[in-house]
């Protein structure tokens, strides 16, 4: 089988998931990992290949330009900081490589407009890394939510992303570093939010949206709010935190019903999943998938995300619509921040 060769900008730690992610597909191998220190290069891949072996070990590439000029490279991966990306992703885009990049995508729309820019120039495909897109449950919670009985017009939504990071997290993490991570829990979980809350509103752009930092660190938000409101007076909320329990939810409410997901972020379980629907929980096994149970881990939504950039890429179209995603999500974000920092009474910032 035809298999789309990945390279990996960075060594970051969140590139240990998508190295067993590849692993786990038939359609994908990693092939390079760049670093601007070969020997990190070196044992980054060691400790991954020690898990989960591939039959030819990754290449361990001593630079960035490296990995962007190999021919043996067709897509590459980037989970660096979130300011460096802009200035990695045009080149690696110039250079022909699709992009996989991590959320949130750029520090302002202006950095991502720059990034799809590149991409379209040169027919690349691009896609943010929100692995729940990929994972079947979403096409039983559309029709759902399409079927017009089950839960009608939409009114509201809310969501929820957090986690305790623990002491430890705010003397290293660089998610605090305001020069590599400005948005803080806003970009790392409340990107997920937002997608849900676009997601569920069929891609329709709210016409105001309001923002409040709760709590910061180094002038990271680590704690933070949100507020939509949707033309016909919808309306969705957002929570994100690094303070707050784990928690990954999103309830949406109709005028004839309501459906809930208690883990929309991340299911337990690849073969198990529910959700709530009308206060009924609908348990679904083992996904209409034909892989064996104990083989989970195949079909993981992130495995998922991977195969079908695969199939996307040798389809030999570009899925505007992927970059869509992206686009509207960081724009709403953007916005959500803007009316934060400037307005401290929370008023809402018109899109």
């Amino acid at each position: 089988m035809k298999k789309l060769r990945w390279g990996f900008l960075s060594t970051a730690n969140i590139g240990r998931k998508n190295w067993q992610s590849i692993r786990n597909t038939e359609n994908n191998v990693l092939v390079a990992v760049a670093s601007r220190d070969a020997v990190r290069a070196r044992k980054f891949i060691e400790e991954c290949q020690a898990a989960e072996p591939f039959e030819t070990p990754p290449k361990a590439l001593g630079s960035y330009e490296e990995l962007i000029a190999s021919p043996e490279v067709d897509a590459i991966y980037v989970p660096l900081p979130t300011a460096l990306r802009r200035e990695w992703i045009v080149r690696a885009a110039n250079a022909g490589k699709h992009i996989l990049c991590e959320k949130p995508c750029a520090v302002n729309l202006a950095e991502l407009d720059a990034m799809l820019a590149a991409c379209r120039a040169n027919r690349v495909q691009f896609l943010d890394g929100v692995m729940f897109m990929h994972h079947p449950r979403m096409s039983r919670l559309r029709a759902a939510l399409d079927d017009a009985a089950s839960v009608g017009d939409i009114r509201r939504i809310m969501a929820t992303f957090s986690f305790n990071v623990g002491e430890a997290f705010f003397k290293n993490d660089i998610r605090l570093q305001s020069a590599l991570e400005p948005t803080g829990s806003l970009g790392d979980l409340g990107w997920y939010c937002i997608r849900i809350i676009l997601w569920a509103m069929k891609w329709q752009m709210p016409v105001e949206a309001n923002g409040r930092i709760l709590s910061a660190t180094n002038s990271v938000p680590t704690e933070f709010s949100g507020e939509l409101v949707f033309a016909g007076g919808a309306s969705a909320g957002f929570y994100c935190s690094f303070l707050a329990p784990n928690q990954k939810w999103v309830n949406i409410s109709g005028t004839k019903g309501w459906l809930r997901v208690d883990d929309f972020v991340l299911p337990p379980n690849a073969h198990e999943y529910s959700y709530e629907l009308n206060g009924q929980m609908i348990p679904v096994k083992c996904c209409d998938c034909a892989s064996e149970h104990s083989q989970s881990r195949v079909m993981s939504q992130h495995a998922n995300m991977f195969r079908n950039f695969a199939n996307q890429v040798f389809s030999g179209l570009v899925n505007e619509e992927w970059l869509d995603w992206a686009r509207k999500t960081q724009q709403v974000m953007d916005a959500c921040l803007a009316s934060a920092r400037r307005n401290p009474n929370h008023l809402g910032k018109n899109l």
